[in-house]
């Protein structure tokens, strides 16, 4: 990612940003929403290249606690990700005067697109979710438990976690303890996804370490219309990376339909 980010003050603290506004006043701005570990510099450049053949937008930031935002004031709780599409999200949105914006998730961010888009649902106008959590799987917090024991034991994972966060061992705790609590085991988000109204694509790997094929059926047969459902073979959890070009094409034939 070429541009610096910016901060900008909220409610939490402050966040890092990095906003394009787009070649059209009247376009809607693409949301990136990172994974549990992610940050705005993470995405890389997939927001210049989704964006670029399009008169879109894009805002790309991290979330408190990830990246060079704030820290989290307190710990996560099992609603950690309610609480950013609740709170969080809409007060940014605010804050910059973004109306009804296309939103692309991956991972828990997906999920919290999804919540925002079943909460708000005159706020959004599509959604993009690739390997979007709609509840907890024992894969899930099998892979979790796995990456915990190799971090505590790996440097170089640490390292490389680390130079990502301005916290490395706060940002990866707070996501990988969450997760591994007992009381995560009946969270569930299907509830939101049953009063979206924007068009949804989502996007599961084959081979996706984090969930299978039923997070993505879970919700489609949430949604109240159709779901776009694309599987992709050779592919983990993160489609984006794993299948770049595929993904890119993927979205960008959706959005080009959608307008």
């Amino acid at each position: 990612m070429s541009e610096e980010p910016q901060l900008l003050a909220l409610e939490g603290g402050e966040i890092e940003f990095v906003y394009n506004r787009g070649r059209s006043a009247a376009a809607p701005i693409i949301v990136f929403l990172h994974e549990g570990l992610g940050t705005l510099r993470l995405w890389r450049d997939l927001p210049a290249r989704l964006c670029e053949s399009t008169p879109y937008g894009s805002l790309v930031y991290s979330r408190f606690g990830n990246g060079f935002s704030s820290e989290l004031r307190s710990a996560r709780t099992p609603s950690y990700m309610h609480d950013e599409a609740l709170m969080v999200l809409p007060e940014i949105l605010d804050r910059l005067e973004i109306e009804r914006p296309l939103l692309l998730g991956h991972s828990d961010g997906g999920s919290i697109a999804a919540i925002f888009a079943g909460a708000f649902p005159a706020r959004c106008s599509g959604l993009i979710l690739e390997a979007p959590h709609a509840m907890v799987e024992q894969r899930s917090i099998d892979a979790i438990a796995a990456i915990g024991s190799r971090y505590r034991s790996d440097a170089e994972l640490r390292a490389r976690i680390g130079r990502h966060h301005r916290n490395g061992d706060s940002t990866f705790f707070g996501w990988n303890d969450i997760w591994l609590h007992p009381d995560f085991r009946n969270w569930n988000i299907e509830a939101y996804v049953a009063r979206i109204t924007a068009p949804i694509l989502a996007i599961q790997g084959t081979e996706d370490e984090y969930g299978t094929l039923e997070q993505i059926d879970r919700l489609a047969a949430a949604a109240p219309r159709e779901v776009d459902r694309v599987l992709l073979a050779r592919c983990c959890h993160a489609p984006h990376r794993d299948r770049a070009e595929v993904f890119l094409a993927l979205a960008r034939a959706w959005i080009a339909e959608r307008r």
